[in-house]
């Protein structure tokens, strides 16, 4: 799984990664459509994911894995069969999930460093936002698309710093789809809205 499968621009894409990178952008898109088979396709990907970022020290993007694993069986779980009927988060929920975001970074950057971690700060709040953006798409709020659009921005300039050009250029397929997603899930909304 860790030997070469691929040499793109002289970048070696292993095994693990490439496998990773489809299961992970089969599991997004299958996102944006609401389906609840978007679920399995997470875990898989948060799996093989999490051994790949352990390579490159990347602990706080390793241990999200884990979140997203139990947040794909929560989702399985807590979705109809239909799939998601997204819903609206309110205001002031925003600002204190903000406000965690920010607090919670504060605490987790300093472990990070002292751990050695390749990146503190950057993935320490890019942890936290993807937690949130999860946490919310597992409660069906189209709002968790806005919030991974900023998100896989960021880890768009987090992968490319550390020259990981494969999950780079996922990261920014991951930042168009989640515009998408947003305007998909957010339309699905106001239909509803109006069916009522």
């Amino acid at each position: 799984m860790f030997s070469t499968f691929f040499i793109a621009w002289g970048y070696e894409v292993s095994y693990l990664e490439f496998v990773a990178s489809i299961a992970s952008f089969i599991g997004v898109a299958l996102g944006i459509t609401a389906k609840r088979i978007t679920w399995p396709w997470w875990a898989l990907s948060s799996a093989l994911y999490g051994i790949f970022f352990l390579q490159y020290k990347l602990y706080a993007s390793a241990a999200l894995q884990i979140v997203f694993i139990i947040a794909a069986i929560a989702g399985w779980y807590g979705w109809e069969p239909s799939g998601a009927k997204p819903g609206r988060f309110k205001n002031r929920y925003r600002i204190y999930t903000l406000v965690a975001i920010l607090v919670a970074t504060l605490a987790l950057g300093p472990l990070l460093k002292w751990l050695g971690a390749a990146s503190t700060y950057i993935d320490a709040v890019l942890f936290f936002g993807s937690l949130a953006a999860q946490i919310l798409m597992v409660y069906e709020k189209y709002d968790s698309w806005p919030m991974w659009l900023v998100v896989d921005a960021g880890y768009t300039a987090l992968y490319a710093s550390q020259g990981l050009l494969f999950t780079t250029l996922l990261y920014v397929a991951f930042t168009a789809m989640a515009a998408l997603g947003w305007s998909t899930w957010y339309g699905s909304h106001r239909r509803a809205l109006r069916s009522l």
